[in-house]
């Protein structure tokens, strides 16, 4: 559950989604899925315009994207939020340490190397207890 918007917004749409998050988490922070008192995790997810939860198109440019926090299935966001659902899939994950774009090429490189094929859109969780980045490639449909 998080904010939406498009590469379609302008430059910078990302850092403008999860700064509208940041701000305005109150709204949506008792919903936040726990694991006891720790908020399990933020995800930046992407898809595709069709919303099939496909890669974003043009060299990986141009998509959706939803800056939020994981909640439970049955969680209703409030009104300005919006809730995304993503279907299952097996991942390769990898952490982001250094260049977000260079760890996201090696990523890409590496399932080309392993012969494995990105099925979905690249997402982005990242872990409160230390702040750590990991992006997670959909190897496999579930």
């Amino acid at each position: 559950m998080g904010k939406e918007g498009s590469t379609r917004d302008g430059e910078g749409v990302i850092q403008r989604l999860w700064a509208q998050t940041n701000r305005d988490f109150d709204q949506i922070e008792p919903l936040a899925l726990r694991k006891g008192e720790e908020l399990v995790g933020f995800w930046g997810l992407m898809s595709d315009f069709s919303r099939s939860f496909a890669p974003w198109t043009e060299d990986f440019t141009q998509g959706i994207y939803l800056a939020g926090v994981q909640v439970p299935l049955e969680a209703q966001p409030p009104e300005g939020w919006v809730k995304w659902t993503v279907p299952a899939f097996g991942y390769a994950y990898t952490a982001v340490e250094g260049n977000y774009q260079k760890v996201f090429r090696a990523g890409l490189a590496y399932l080309r190397d392993n012969g494995l094929r990105l099925v979905g859109a690249v997402q982005e969780y990242n872990r409160p207890q230390d702040e750590q980045m990991y992006l997670y490639f959909p190897i496999a449909r579930l």
